[in-house]
């Protein structure tokens, strides 16, 4: 049977989101990696599968796979793509709407301007639960790497990051420093890897090198880390416009315990079916 998807974006980080909650259908990461294979397959950073909730306090739950086939864990731009989508078919949302990710709930609102907020949980610094295995220098880290001492920061959004602050966020290295850090042994879980330049303590500049997708025009999770961990080191106000290749979002944190919200874009692109 043909399986209908369909192709949407958060700020050019695109989506192939697959409705399965009144069907059946599973995927494994071969099966992922070629609906994601931009010239065998759709062409996507990460798929969404949508399922039924296990709980009524969720109705929704999602899967996230990147594009070499491997789980993620948390999306940012994916799950305003999901809000979009739910509304689009027929979702309430006037009110904000609890659903599941790999990573925990996170909570969707729709705004008045047509973008979403994602309510993205609290950040996390301990080292054992990002995972990293670094000696840790006040709140930085210092990895050894073939373009000399990297000084990094890190955290988890459901999802393992690290940080570097850069004078020049157009440099041709960023690709190649951020493989590197992703991949290396002190991520036993590989990591997302951000390069923020600052352009003031309410904007920042930022590319990210997301493990299993390379560099994406846009991460929604990558800006939250960004934006947790200057807020922690006292660069950044508690609101955030953060500007990615491919668009512009908005990041608020007030600190200690509070979770970070996130607000931006989803675009809707075309719908299909295939045979996959």
């Amino acid at each position: 049977m043909p399986i209908e998807f369909h192709k949407m974006h958060g700020a050019g980080n695109d989506f192939v989101l697959i409705d399965a909650r009144n069907r059946r259908f599973s995927l494994d990461p071969a099966r992922a990696a070629r609906i994601a294979d931009r010239h065998r397959g759709i062409g996507c950073d990460q798929i969404l599968v949508l399922r039924a909730g296990d709980r009524d306090e969720y109705p929704v739950r999602y899967e996230i796979w990147n594009a070499d086939g491997s789980p993620a864990a948390q999306c940012g731009n994916g799950a305003r793509c999901v809000a979009l989508y739910l509304e689009r078919n027929g979702a309430a949302l006037q009110q904000p709407l609890q659903v599941e990710s790999p990573a925990g709930p996170v909570v969707l609102a729709p705004c008045a301007d047509g973008e979403y907020e994602v309510t993205m949980g609290v950040p996390e610094f301990e080292a054992g639960r990002i995972p990293l295995r670094l000696p840790q220098d006040g709140q930085h880290y210092r990895l050894d790497s073939p373009w000399g001492p990297l000084k990094l920061g890190a955290a988890s959004m459901g999802n393992p990051h690290a940080l570097l602050l850069v004078d020049d966020i157009d440099s041709d290295t960023i690709p190649d420093i951020g493989r590197y850090v992703g991949g290396h042994e002190a991520f036993p879980e590989g990591c997302n890897v951000g390069f923020a330049q600052l352009e003031g303590p309410s904007r920042i500049r930022l590319r990210v090198v997301e493990r299993g997708a390379g560099e994406t025009l846009a991460c929604g999770s990558g800006a939250c880390a960004a934006m947790a961990i200057l807020r922690r080191w006292g660069r950044v106000d508690d609101r955030l416009e953060v500007a990615l290749p491919g668009g512009r979002l908005v990041i608020k944190w007030r600190g200690g315990d509070e979770p970070l919200i996130m607000k931006g874009p989803a675009t809707y692109v075309f719908r299909g079916t295939m045979d996959e």
